[in-house]
């Protein structure tokens, strides 16, 4: 297979239980609603047709999409709502299992990478100045992209039965993993640098490589946001709720499955640290003085109240599994983020909802607008998103990253994986397909 912008050149056909699923979709969808069909379609192919490579030692490669580099966090969201299939597909099952193996293989390489090459050809941003090595496309540290790994290898678990991907590899992961975030509870014990030679100041970290200062919260420090962007405040405080789940993931795996109770006990502890800091250092007042999360904290009593449109976000608290939908401080976190008191919520003629720094002002993010949906308490609510994602797909019948909200039709990225599955993840709740976090 060979790749070009567009993807792999794929021989493989889509696997018969995929056709029969998206036929089953677009019948669920009726003649109401073509156009969710089509782009369930369109999106739920795209993946497997363009991003995906399988390797003969069982691991699979998930291109993000536009960029020739595969992302530990993008990666999962891309592979995700194939778990409904992995059930009764052995050949996704395969697949799954197969990313897996491959994302905790990276992480051996270097746990502080999001992204990294399809072999060690010194791709990417090798002239950033930290550890980079052939393998890594890009060293930004972000905790999302060691939680999310975690979490499709339980979800996998959890749903199929399958262990094939607890390797030798996913065990020295965890542990570095384990390693990684109980050093960064006190980032001044910390070996990583990270600065890049750029005039785009999110893309770098201030103060020599180290980021803003800190103080130790029980919290673990992040030196990026989940859109690679540096974090003003280094207590990422979504990416720690996210923490807090995948820890408790892997207290259940080590004590029920493995029975290491050394393992299952440190998980324990850095989640009940995890969880403390979050209650004692994110709690703030919005404008109307209501009690909502934070986004970042540092420690030193400075804090942001914003939310951004990548995952982990504040928005996606519950479709993490940190909360409930209806936690009276989610909820008023939400009307907060989904507010002009959130600096990147723009409103205009055609959408409005959640940006990021990452992109133009007054773009909107159709990961945001899928998520808004996820975590509604209401049908409506998911129809109105599920309308507004078909709408704004500029005659692509894809996802974007992100869109003006005057016009739809000047986007980022037209081809961008984690935003399709985002779609077709929100459709197949809506129809009554979900999986808990």
């Amino acid at each position: 297979m060979i790749y070009h912008f567009g993807g792999y050149d794929m021989t493989r056909p889509i696997p018969t239980s995929v056709s029969q699923f998206m036929a089953k979709v677009e019948s669920l969808c009726g003649d109401q609603h073509p156009d969710w069909a089509l782009n369930f379609k369109t999106s739920f192919t795209n993946t497997l047709e363009t991003t995906l490579k399988t390797y003969e030692d069982g691991t699979s490669f998930l291109l993000t999409g536009d960029i020739p580099a595969m992302w530990l966090r993008d990666s999962t969201a891309q592979m995700k709502p194939y778990l409904f299939l992995a059930k009764e597909d052995e050949e996704i099952r395969k697949i799954i299992a197969g990313l897996v193996k491959r994302q905790f293989r990276y992480i051996c390489i270097d746990p502080y990478a999001n992204a990294f090459n399809e072999e060690a050809n010194e791709k990417g941003h090798q002239t950033d100045h930290t550890q980079m090595n052939p393998w890594i496309w890009e060293r930004k540290y972000e905790i999302d992209c060691l939680c999310y790994p975690i979490q499709l290898a339980y979800l996998l678990y959890r749903e199929t039965g399958s262990t094939d991907q607890f390797n030798d590899d996913f065990h020295r992961g965890v542990e570095l993993i384990l390693d990684l975030w109980t050093v960064e509870q006190d980032h001044a014990q910390s070996p990583y640098l990270f600065e890049r030679d750029t005039w785009r100041k999110e893309d770098t970290l201030t103060h020599a490589g180290k980021g803003s200062p800190v103080a130790p919260t029980g919290m673990t420090w992040s030196g990026f946001r989940p859109s690679d962007d540096a974090c003003q405040y280094g207590y990422l405080i979504p990416s720690n709720m996210f923490a807090v789940v995948v820890l408790s993931y892997l207290e259940d795996l080590y004590n029920n499955l493995f029975h290491n109770e050394p393992v299952a006990t440190r998980a324990k502890q850095l989640k009940e640290a995890i969880q403390s800091g979050i209650a004692d250092h994110a709690l703030v007042q919005n404008s109307k003085g209501e009690t909502i999360y934070a986004y970042e904290v540092d420690g030193l009593g400075q804090f942001s109240i914003m939310d951004d449109a990548n995952i982990p976000s504040l928005l996606a608290a519950p479709y993490l599994g940190f909360c409930t939908k209806d936690d009276p401080i989610y909820l008023a976190t939400r009307r907060t983020i989904l507010s002009q008191e959130n600096p990147y919520y723009y409103q205009g003629n055609a959408a409005a909802g959640i940006g990021s720094s990452h992109t133009p002002e007054n773009y909107i993010w159709h990961i945001a607008l899928a998520l808004q949906g996820l975590t509604a308490l209401d049908q409506d609510s998911k129809k109105e998103m599920l309308d507004l994602l078909v709408a704004t797909d500029a005659g692509t019948h894809l996802m974007h990253e992100g869109f003006d909200v005057n016009d739809p039709y000047q986007y980022t990225r037209e081809w961008f994986s984690w935003a399709n599955m985002m779609f077709c993840e929100l459709l197949l709740d809506y129809l009554g397909f979900s999986i808990a976090p």
